[in-house]
């Protein structure tokens, strides 16, 4: 058994060595997360302090089945918590039927997607922790009236509060990484359902992002929108970047 993982580009694997700032992502964990699900755990960085948990329920997904099998070597107490499989197509209701937290080092040519599938599964992933590349987590944090603010900004804000908790330097990974990265939680809100249709809020969003330089009033043109009915004639000449979640959904309400 290899005692080293070997980084595949193809998956986008950076594997973080320093255990100091292993140590601080797993304690940005919320204390009371029962059930815990690792994304890309690699050569175990993260996986040796979540397995210190003994009263939690942790499991450990990658798609890399060299990851799988060293990690089941290194902690062969732990063998059947490592699942070689990929976290964009898993069932996760079949492995939590309740609620849980994900956490991981992202690979950066799909941690977009990852959070897309997290809000597919709002209402089981309370919380996540992860570490993304810098320019990323800067957009998903920002607000209305950022260059930053996109799509993904307006979605994961509807359901969760978005913090940029601090950055992590190229150096402490294997191999180093052409960009800086940032650690960022998200924190499920109050909000159990927006007021609105849900899938046309995602359709509208989608849509004025897409054509971002243009207002509201050109670039939702596939939509109908009657800004007067509701007293919405202020969004009109905005831009996407321009508003805040619950522009959208007055916004979603009023499209046809």
């Amino acid at each position: 058994m290899n005692s080293f993982v070997q980084p595949k580009k193809h998956l986008g694997q950076h594997f973080l060595k320093d255990d100091n700032i292993a140590r601080k992502i797993v304690a940005s964990l919320p204390p009371d997360a029962r059930s815990i699900l690792e994304i890309g755990p690699g050569m175990g960085v993260l996986t040796k302090f979540l397995l210190g948990f003994k009263e939690k329920e942790c499991y450990f997904m990658d798609t890399d089945r060299e990851s799988i099998q060293f990690l089941n070597a290194a902690f062969p107490e732990n063998t059947g918590r490592f699942i070689h499989a990929d976290f964009l197509k898993f069932n996760l209701s079949a492995l939590f039927p309740d609620k849980f937290v994900v956490i991981g080092n992202f690979p950066y040519n799909i941690s977009s997607q990852i959070l897309f599938k997290v809000l597919d599964h709002r209402q089981q992933v309370s919380d996540v922790v992860g570490m993304i590349q810098k320019e990323v987590a800067e957009r998903l944090a920002a607000g209305p009236g950022s260059k930053t603010y996109g799509i993904l900004s307006v979605l994961l804000q509807a359901f969760y509060r978005v913090e940029y908790l601090f950055t992590v330097n190229e150096t402490v990974f294997i191999p180093p990484p052409k960009v800086k990265s940032a650690v960022i939680r998200l924190t499920r809100n109050e909000r159990e359902k927006l007021d609105c249709d849900e899938a046309l809020f995602f359709k509208v969003v989608k849509t004025a992002f897409n054509q971002r330089r243009k207002t509201l009033r050109n670039s939702l043109k596939t939509f109908y929108i009657d800004y007067e009915r509701g007293e919405l004639g202020h969004l009109a000449g905005k831009r996407a970047e321009e508003l805040g979640v619950e522009d959208f959904v007055s916004l979603t309400r009023l499209a046809i």
